[in-house]
């Protein structure tokens, strides 16, 4: 463990992002409390994994500038050696967790949240080198004192927060896992006492492992698809806590406890599945990029679950998808920034002139639309009647490093009061408050 200086590399893996991964939707504050990041232990403003602590990717934050001013809202601080790579933030007790490439190392970062100031950096695995971009993709995870982040080529690392010193560390290519062609993007799913993730392949698709040791509780021997690169979500249904994940071929809940399979649904991808799982209310929705389109069932206790709809009105690459209501909103290559009635499948409304493709997320009612190409920043009300626009500027600085093939693919994030951007090395702060 020790930090060095990011080499100069062209950048990062097209995918990751994704991308790394979805959790259920409002209901997750229907879970029970188990411990590890949920609703129930996060502190309110904190950002503790990829898409949050229930990761709907909805913050629960207010009090948020509702109006930008011409410029944008107010930067803070921008941090420059984050290193190259598609990984997003963890923001919990005032430190920003983010994974970076430097020279042909992959690292864990650990920056100061309010100055921008690093304040370890913490080995994690070989770089993954990539047509898109080299560097790891994944969103680490912060449960309590403990960081668990994944490396491109498949290391699972748990290190202490405080310092990065390593606690253990988990190979997915050791457990039957074959690393897809952009490299492992998950972002670990803690819950109680385990650390649930996606090796792939013939021993089980999924895994659970001891949190605080790195043993494997269990493998689910009865599905083997290979890892994809979405991230899985855990879910409350009849009385089964379960978790959800989605591959090329399909997507399933498996049960918490012995990882047995509950459920399957087919859903086949082509090129690569990225956007995280939705549940709400027994309804769990999936969506994929590359002309695939989306597909929604209701969990019936049967281990083949009802078809609601399954069509292409939200084809969605990796900006991902976010539910605020009863409304899904996110960028569809068929219609661009679109709102579809989650209940039936139907587009509320779309606009395809204002905002070209890009990432999503939502906080105080408000939707941040980053643009991929341009990192045009755009602020929209969360709501079906329409777009409805409040402000917009362009993210600076940005990289002049990037593979000519790679574009701004991290997520915005919103916590405690601040909005978090990244191209490749450069991380930059802006504050919302009002």
């Amino acid at each position: 463990m020790k930090p060095t200086h990011f080499a100069t590399r062209t950048t990062l893996l097209a995918l990751a992002l994704a991308l790394p991964t979805l959790l259920p939707a409002q209901t997750r504050s229907s879970l029970p409390p188990r411990g590890g990041v949920t609703v129930a232990t996060a502190a309110v403003g904190d950002w503790p994994t990829f898409r949050g602590a229930d990761r709907t990717d909805i913050s629960k934050e207010t009090g948020l500038l509702k109006q930008w001013p011409s410029s944008g809202p107010k930067k803070l601080w921008t941090y420059e050696n984050a290193g190259f790579g598609y990984s997003g933030f963890a923001i919990a007790g005032g430190t920003l967790y983010t994974l970076g490439a430097r020279d042909s190392v992959e690292y864990l970062v650990a920056v100061d949240a309010n100055t921008g100031k690093e304040k370890w950096a913490a080995e994690i695995g070989p770089l993954l080198t990539n047509g898109w971009g080299d560097g790891p993709r994944a969103t680490p995870t912060v449960d309590g004192d403990r960081v668990y982040a994944m490396g491109g080529k498949g290391d699972l690392v748990c290190v202490s927060a405080k310092d990065g010193k390593e606690q253990w560390k988990a190979s997915m290519t050791e457990a039957g896992g074959k690393v897809p062609g952009w490299g492992y993007c998950e972002s670990p799913l803690v819950d109680g006492k385990l650390v649930i993730c996606t090796p792939g392949g013939p021993k089980g698709t999924l895994m659970a492992l001891d949190k605080m040791t790195g043993k494997q509780v269990w493998q689910s021997e009865e599905w083997t698809d290979g890892a994809q690169y979405a991230s899985p979500i855990v879910i409350e249904h009849g009385g089964k806590r379960q978790y959800v994940q989605l591959t090329m071929q399909n997507f399933a809940g498996v049960n918490a406890a012995d990882g047995k399979v509950v459920w399957k649904s087919a859903f086949p991808g082509k090129t690569a599945v990225i956007p995280t799982p939705i549940y709400k209310d027994g309804q769990v929705y999936v969506a994929a990029g590359y002309g695939v389109g989306c597909k929604s069932v209701k969990l019936t206790g049967s281990a083949e679950p009802e078809v609601l709809y399954e069509n292409t009105n939200m084809v969605n690459h990796h900006g991902g998808v976010i539910l605020v209501g009863d409304y899904l909103y996110g960028h569809s290559d068929k219609g661009g920034w679109t709102c579809q009635d989650f209940k039936t499948g139907e587009v509320k409304w779309a606009e395809n002139g204002k905002l070209k493709k890009g990432a999503i997320h939502c906080a105080d009612g408000m939707l941040y639309l980053l643009e991929e190409n341009t990192g045009t920043v755009v602020l929209i009300e969360a709501s079906p009647n329409g777009w409805n626009e409040h402000g917009r500027f362009v993210l600076e600085p940005q990289t002049t490093n990037r593979n000519p093939k790679g574009k701004i693919w991290v997520h915005p994030v919103v916590s405690n009061g601040k909005l978090y951007l990244r191209d490749q090395e450069f991380v930059s702060c802006f504050d919302l408050k009002k």
